[in-house]
């Protein structure tokens, strides 16, 4: 089976923006993950929508005619928001605050890439949620890579984004099995690599980077077969332990890719994870659990938190008595950083079973 999808590595662009009220382009699904966490209860959003008008409908020579759907623009007070992982469509439910019709009426926006929104609040945005925009706007300037996994009689494709590992396209190998001479054998497996090279080829621009890993040696054999059919991109060729998505993670957690990945976002942020990891391993210096992180807020001590996006903007979810949005905001007086995660990936779904935070610290505390 093969599947296909084209990610699209630009960063969210911002037409307007005021303390609060911002007016955006959608340029990637990183940038659908982010509008994700800024449209929550209690902001309004708005964009071009449809609704039937039912002063259209009625009876039309002796028939029912059905009202008609008319494009407007609609705002909504948002009651929830639904964004699947690296899919392409993110779902905004509210009620209408401001129509043409249908004030008061339930309606859902469905937000797609290159779509023109409105995210107003009715106080002004806090500082985290402006670093959150501007790390999405700012996503473009790095640039997206493609990470080819290679194995004997299969080979995926995917996209490392700012917020995770997007699977693209999957590519299985047909005959050529233990039955097989040898030489077609070989036959197949060689039709079999230039069938991949053709996708990709078709599939990314010539500016993207591509990181080609897996066992054995068949990505060597890849990478020479890229470059003869005049791939110039930057393309590097790194062994790992296991295949599948467990090799690009691998390749991800370890810095496999070295320069090509060293500054992309999920990449610094699964290395600091890793990081708050191994200082638990060894009694270092980090804290995590709500006792632990407050005593280190009030000391001063936290130099970098890793806390998840989502509990960071959970209003029921409290630490000394406060929401952890208001509590985190303390940080920046304290010259502490604040690393807005994604659970998309395994370090983040770890750091979702620690409690969802947890902080670096400038020292040990006994």
């Amino acid at each position: 089976m093969e599947i296909f999808s084209v990610y699209s590595g630009e960063g969210m662009k911002i037409l307007k923006r005021d303390a609060q009220e911002w007016r955006l382009r959608v340029e990637s699904v990183d940038d659908l993950w982010t509008l994700t966490r800024l449209a929550r209860s209690g902001t309004t959003f708005g964009m071009l929508g449809e609704r039937r008008d039912q002063t259209t409908g009625g009876e039309e020579g002796g028939r029912a005619k059905q009202a008609e759907r008319k494009k407007m623009w609609i705002e909504l007070a948002v009651l929830s928001s639904e964004h699947v992982p690296f899919s392409d469509v993110l779902r905004v439910h509210g009620t209408i605050e401001k129509a043409p019709i249908d004030i008061g009426m339930h309606h859902t926006h469905i937000v797609e890439v290159r779509d023109d929104v409105m995210l107003r609040s009715s106080h002004p945005w806090s500082s985290i949620d402006v670093d959150l925009l501007l790390e999405s706007e700012e996503a473009a300037k790095r640039g997206e890579v493609a990470l080819l996994v290679v194995e004997g009689d299969e080979m995926i494709l995917f996209f490392v984004t700012g917020r995770g590992l997007k699977e693209s396209a999957t590519w299985t190998m047909r005959g050529g099995g233990k039955r097989s001479g040898a030489r077609e054998a070989a036959n197949v497996a060689h039709q079999f690599r230039s069938k991949v090279v053709h996708g990709l080829t078709q599939q990314l621009s010539k500016e993207i980077p591509l990181v080609i890993c897996g066992p054995g040696h068949n990505r060597d054999r890849v990478l020479a077969e890229l470059k003869s059919e005049g791939h110039v991109r930057q393309m590097i060729s790194v062994g790992t332990k296991m295949g599948g998505r467990g090799a690009a993670n691998e390749v991800l957690q370890d810095g496999l890719a070295g320069s090509i990945l060293e500054h992309h976002n999920m990449v610094q942020e699964i290395a600091l994870l890793n990081e708050s990891l191994t200082r638990i391993g060894t009694n270092g210096a980090v804290a995590y659990g709500r006792s632990a992180l407050q005593r280190a807020m009030e000391e001063g001590a936290i130099e970098t938190l890793l806390i998840s996006a989502d509990l960071l903007r959970e209003p029921s979810v409290e630490i000394d008595g406060k929401t952890w949005m208001t509590w985190a905001e303390q940080l920046s007086a304290m010259g502490g950083k604040l690393v807005q995660c994604s659970t998309d990936h395994d370090p983040g779904e770890q750091l979702l079973g620690m409690g969802g935070a947890i902080a670096l610290l400038r020292y040990r505390m006994d």
